[in-house]
């Protein structure tokens, strides 16, 4: 199931997404509530074109908190050694933890704004889990309990600041650093999901990977950040970007692709 939040005529609210087999188009059913609340849900009967005038998807979710594991791909770990931005040559063995507030979540289509201050942009195209119900302390077992689903990220990061910054608060903290969509995927193989990302219309191989090399899977992550940080309905972790990183310039056009999800597609352009 997908579940997607959208504005017709400026006014926000949540829908599932279906696809016609009749036209090839997929719609949105207009829900009757908040889908990460204990209410349950219901159709109010309108059903949008997800392609309809009017119609602008948003961010799927607005979280309190994004976490993001960083080098956990050893691909990713390698790369960022070679290319000298790491003294790191392979997966840490502990999980890494950096975080982004909630003013960096962007939507589908919305721009990506290339800040003044930095002259390093680059893309990190990742798998993102929706968690959908508050998680303390849990079992590694039990992780996938706590997930609502699965949704698209670009982990945009100034990597100049970064090499400067030990906190990476501002090279991956800034405004519209945390694309998210088009809508959360409940039904994923998230263990062996494939991931690739387009600039400009072109695949950027060097970027692709699957969440099999995961270093650290998905209900070890759960698990491990709700050890010392409550997870609310709506937070989102990004699980790791699995390959290369290449830069972003403004007027690129940046395409996160996710098996079993779909494309999430921004456009840069400057502060």
């Amino acid at each position: 199931m997908r579940i997607a939040r959208f504005s017709y005529n400026d006014r926000p609210q949540y829908a599932f997404v279906q696809h016609d087999d009749s036209d090839n188009r997929d719609y949105l059913i207009a829900l009757d509530g908040y889908p990460l609340s204990a209410q349950a849900v219901k159709p109010t009967g309108e059903r949008y074109a997800v392609d309809g005038e009017g119609i602008r998807l948003l961010a799927p979710v607005i979280p309190s908190k994004v976490y993001g594991l960083a080098k956990n791909y050893q691909a990713h770990a390698r790369f960022m050694a070679e290319a000298g931005m790491s003294d790191i040559t392979e997966a840490p063995e502990r999980m890494m933890i950096f975080a982004k507030p909630s003013t960096a979540v962007i939507g589908p289509d919305d721009p990506i704004v290339y800040p003044a201050y930095s002259h390093q942009m680059c893309y990190e195209p990742e798998v993102a889990v929706v968690i959908g119900r508050i998680a303390k302390n849990v079992p590694v077992e039990h992780a996938m309990d706590y997930v609502l689903g699965f949704t698209c990220v670009n982990d945009v990061t100034l990597r100049d600041l970064q090499q400067n910054d030990p906190m990476w608060t501002r090279s991956k903290g800034f405004d519209t650093s945390c694309p998210l969509g088009p809508w959360i995927e409940t039904e994923l193989d998230f263990a062996n999901t494939g991931i690739s990302f387009s600039l400009n219309g072109e695949t950027v191989p060097e970027a692709s990977g699957n969440t099999t090399k995961l270093i650290h899977s998905i209900p070890e992550q759960i698990a491990f950040i709700s050890s010392f940080s409550t997870l609310l309905p709506g937070d989102v972790i990004m699980t790791g970007t699995p390959h290369a990183s290449g830069s972003l310039r403004p007027r690129d056009e940046a395409v996160v692709h996710i098996d079993g999800i779909g494309d999430l597609r921004n456009v840069v352009v400057s502060a």
